[in-house]
């Protein structure tokens, strides 16, 4: 039995099965972890949102406050927002979208990298807010597909943080199979 085989406890001839749970992972001889792929990429990924905000109206000063020192969105994973939606893998619309804008804000979504997330922030991105009127697009979700809905005029800061943790939780729960062909780790191999 070589060096190695003895550091690692396993003799070249031992059968050992080893199951592993379908929720996180098992340690095993402290220095080890058996999990998933996904369970790692997803872990990872939730608290690693690249963001890039499209702010339009008022609701860009609560943006600005909920990204400050006092509320730090850095803990929850969404650090810095990044200048070009090539960079980008959150969308946080924030604010009432016109229909002047609304060409622009598909191009900048159809630019981000896949797999991607939207944020409405704000009652004007969720609905249009109080601007029912022949300018204003009623929601954004009528141009792309929304993930996480924060209602407010403007809404609190605590009610954004929440909204980005539910936004963890449901990439903390996605398949490969949901991804969009070619973006998976797995279709790479």
């Amino acid at each position: 039995m070589g060096v190695e085989n003895q550091r690692a406890g396993v003799s070249p001839d031992s059968q050992q099965k080893l199951t592993v749970s379908e929720d996180s992972g098992q340690l095993l001889d402290g220095s080890v972890i058996l999990t998933r792929l996904e369970s790692i990429v997803n872990w990872s990924r939730k608290y690693s949102f690249f963001l890039y905000p499209f702010v339009t109206a008022c609701c860009g000063m609560e943006f600005m406050s909920v990204a400050g020192p006092k509320y730090d969105l850095d803990r929850f994973g969404a650090a810095l927002p990044r200048f070009s939606p090539r960079q980008a893998d959150l969308l946080m619309v924030v604010g009432t979208i016109s229909h002047k804008q609304a060409p622009i804000l598909v191009k900048v979504y159809n630019q981000m990298t896949e797999p991607k997330w939207v944020f409405a922030f704000g009652v004007c991105a969720v609905s249009g807010g109080f601007y029912d009127n022949y300018a204003t697009v009623q929601g954004i979700d009528t141009l792309i597909p929304v993930d996480v809905y924060v209602p407010g005029c403007p809404p609190r800061p605590e009610m954004v943080i929440d909204g980005l943790i539910k936004l963890q939780e449901k990439v903390a729960k996605e398949k490969f199979s949901d991804w969009p062909k070619g973006a998976s780790p797995v279709s790479k191999c």
